[in-house]
């Protein structure tokens, strides 16, 4: 029971605290100045090469998909020869 209570107490001695223990660099106005500089890069390109290789696959795999839809309708759409 004594250790309960020395526990509890050294428990209660701590400080409590809702900040980090480690302080992050604030990168928000670096962002902010990369992404409003005009100098002609649409803005979901902005972030880099990443950005690109995203926008590149996303475009390929839309493209791609919708080639394989118009031709799956398209073989859909004529009637199968009966042998």
């Amino acid at each position: 029971m004594l250790r309960n209570l020395l526990a509890l107490r050294q428990i209660a001695k701590r400080t409590i605290s809702t900040s980090s223990r480690r302080q992050f660099e604030n990168k928000v106005p670096e962002k902010q100045k990369l992404f409003q500089e005009d100098n002609g890069i649409p803005v979901h390109l902005k972030g880099g090469i990443a950005d690109a290789l995203l926008y590149t696959a996303t475009m390929i795999l839309t493209v791609s998909g919708t080639a394989y839809a118009m031709y799956e309708l398209a073989v859909a759409s004529f009637p199968k020869k009966r042998d």
